[in-house]
């Protein structure tokens, strides 16, 4: 008789060699750079897949478990929220714009980070990053499903979000986020890695995770609360992803360091300048405020930041030249962002207001240098006209920036007296931007930022008109055509928050649910 013995339980390390072992064998009838086509042409040189090893060594068998006990915990307090009204509880319906914001920019990149991870994870030989890249991809199309369900609830009472995916495609402001990851996906797997991986997932990401969903909170979203924190966990994991892919790339070959440092650079800038809209939200958008735009940096890049490439730096890695303007501009950014806005309402799927003196006090407070000086007295103004009945939107088209696509509102580095402008001549053609680091990125690789989709150049070459549209009718009025092409309804979707159908139903409704009515 066999002694009964019970059976040792594999550690970690050699579950996670079990559930992934065979993954990285040797083809014998096809040649490996027709398995894996994109693996040499950015020049990148890994002489040994098998020194990366997954940090986290997680396996699709306990993926399904950890997530699926998230998903339990999520749902039911969502399902709470909703059937509590909670969309009631939110400090003023002002704070709903910020959710606008998210689901059309933000959540929409979820989805195409999936598909961004699953392409870089087939593209790597290395069976390590290729099931991490799996694990990740799984855990973003999660993410963009888990903030549709959450979000759903406000798209029942409040308008702006009918279409979301819908207007993340055409929206002109939009195309800022849209572009980043359509050049990301777009570009070989190492740097796909680099930009979303490290720069965004890493450098960046808290920028916008921590101060919305502490937003939410301070706010009294806990519907929205409750997925930033379900998917905390997982960005936890991605951000040690992409430290650890980097450091891997780095301590292959020496010539891999100049090509990741000039990834770096450029992807640091571009985050940096999506991220104009999570400034605006910070210091405008939300009615109870958790820090300011400037705060934030100096916490999340300046400090943390810093010593994250002090610690590279044995690698040859250098703090990305960008933070040298970031830094004149972090005093600037949201109120040059929040202006234009204002300006332009009348085209966006949010609505957009003046500050009150309490909150201009607040901004005065956090921006001693240059609130009062530069922002206040245009604001002042403005809210004087609109009280007049003056209330300007404007409708002409900005010039927008070849590379970030965003308009040309920023000012010189150390002047926010001046716009920055600048331009280069290729092929016979001028193109525009809004920064030195902009131009810079757009000459490395000229062939593809020509190709750009450009909202302004495509509306004045009218290809943002509903199929059908004859512009060259007597009274054609161009907006409403774009909004039409947009999905959004004029004076019901944008315009100013005072007049909002938005403004009138929340004090309706929170008056029915507070009083004896």
């Amino acid at each position: 008789m066999d002694m009964q013995v019970a059976k040792k339980k594999l550690g970690l390390k050699e579950r996670y060699a079990v559930m992934t072992r065979g993954l990285d064998w040797t083809p014998s009838y096809q040649k490996m750079e027709d398995i894996y086509p994109y693996i040499a042409y950015e020049g990148i040189k890994i002489h040994d897949w098998d020194k990366w090893e997954d940090p986290f060594r997680l396996t699709m068998d306990a993926y399904w478990k950890y997530q699926a006990e998230k998903e339990r915990k999520l749902y039911a307090i969502i399902d709470a929220f909703n059937q509590n009204n909670g969309h009631l509880n939110v400090t003023d319906a002002r704070y709903v714009n910020t959710v606008k914001l998210f689901i059309s920019g933000i959540s929409p990149l979820e989805y195409v980070a999936h598909r961004g991870f699953a392409h870089a994870g087939r593209a790597f030989p290395g069976p390590g990053p290729r099931v991490a890249c799996l694990m990740q991809s799984l855990d973003e199309i999660r993410h963009a499903q888990t903030q549709v369900h959450a979000i759903s609830n406000y798209n029942k009472y409040y308008n702006g979000m009918h279409d979301f995916h819908h207007m993340h495609d055409r929206v002109w402001f939009l195309s800022v986020p849209k572009s980043f990851f359509d050049d990301a996906i777009t570009a070989g797997p190492f740097e796909f890695m680099v930009s979303i991986g490290f720069s965004f997932e890493y450098v960046l990401t808290n920028l916008l995770f921590v101060p919305f969903v502490s937003g939410a909170a301070y706010n009294g979203d806990m519907g929205t609360m409750t997925f930033g924190f379900s998917a905390q966990s997982d960005e936890a994991r991605h951000m040690t992803l992409g430290l650890e892919v980097i450091k891997f790339i780095l301590e292959q070959d020496p010539a891999n360091v100049p090509i990741v440092q000039r990834w770096i650079d450029k992807w640091t800038w571009r985050g940096y300048r999506v991220l104009t809209l999570v400034a605006m939200m910070m210091d405008y958008m939300l009615p109870k405020r958790t820090m300011s735009w400037k705060e934030a940096w100096e916490v999340y890049f300046e400090e943390n930041g810093g010593a994250l490439f002090k610690d590279l730096a044995r690698y040859g890695i250098t703090m990305p030249k960008c933070a040298e303007q970031i830094a004149l501009e972090k005093d600037h950014l949201s109120h040059q962002a929040w202006s234009t806005f204002y300006n332009y309402a009348a085209a966006a799927n949010f609505h957009t207001w003046m500050p009150d003196e309490d909150e201009m006090a607040w901004l005065s407070s956090k921006y001693p240098e240059s609130f009062d000086k530069h922002y206040r007295p245009r604001y002042e103004f403005w809210r004087e006209q609109a009280a007049k009945g003056n209330r300007f939107y404007n409708k002409t088209l900005p010039m927008l920036c070849q590379t970030c696509q965003i308009p040309m509102l920023f000012t010189e580095p150390g002047d926010p007296t001046k716009i920055c402008y600048r331009e280069v001549d290729y092929k016979g053609d001028k193109y525009h931007f809004c920064s030195d680091h902009c131009k810079e990125i757009f000459e490395h690789e000229p062939e593809k930022y020509v190709q750009a989709w450009l909202p302004v150049h495509q509306i004045y070459q009218g290809n943002c008109f509903p199929e059908g549209t004859d512009p060259t009718v007597e009274g054609f009025d161009p907006l409403a055509a774009v909004l039409k092409y947009y999905n959004l309804e004029h004076g019901r979707d944008n315009l100013d928050f005072d007049i909002s159908e938005d403004k009138k139903n929340f004090a309706e409704w929170r008056g029915q649910a507070t009083k004896n009515i």
